[in-house]
């Protein structure tokens, strides 16, 4: 009898853990590696956006004579309550044109410039503000990694598009 009711308490322990591994499985795993979520659960904890913090770029180059012109569309994804920079490798005096928008959404930027070689931690803005896009140009100062940081305040994830065009090196998202 003894022998029966250890094989019960196995077999019960067992059937437990595989339904609490299906159940983790489905409720947290799946929507923050593959962007899966049937229960929604992922949605409301941010955890679909883990799985679509890589951006997509999509390769526009078009290089004109005598330059190295580039021009890119990327999607950036802002998870929700969390910042991310995307950066551009760019020489001094050269000058890129942007556009960038959110499905009219609003987001917190710093369009901003950290000098090559600088380990101070120094970096100066372009530009400051809370909106669901913007269009212009800048001429970099000097040597570095230039781009954006992007801040999501609301509860979803949101989709930058931003297309750019000028003399520069992708480096994407910063870590």
């Amino acid at each position: 009898m003894q022998h029966t009711l250890s094989t019960r308490a196995l077999f019960k322990s067992t059937l437990i853990a595989i339904i609490i591994a299906g159940l983790a499985l489905v409720s947290f795993i799946l929507p923050a590696e593959y962007n899966i979520d049937p229960t929604g659960i992922g949605a409301q904890l941010g955890l679909t956006a883990l799985a679509t913090t890589t951006p997509v770029v999509s390769d526009t180059t078009a290089p004109t004579e005598n330059t190295e012109q580039s021009a890119d569309t990327i999607d950036v994804i802002v998870p929700a309550g969390r910042g991310v920079e995307f950066k551009f490798a760019m020489a001094q005096f050269k000058k890129m044109e942007y556009t960038w928008k959110t499905d009219g959404e609003l987001l917190f930027f710093d369009l901003h410039g950290e000098p090559e070689g600088d380990t101070t931690g120094y970096y100066e803005s372009y530009a400051i503000a809370t909106l669901d896009g913007m269009k212009g140009s800048y001429t970099t100062p000097f040597a570095g990694v230039h781009g954006w940081y992007w801040k999501n305040k609301s509860d979803k994830a949101i989709t930058v598009q931003l297309t750019v065009s000028g003399e520069y090196t992708v480096i994407g998202l910063k870590k």
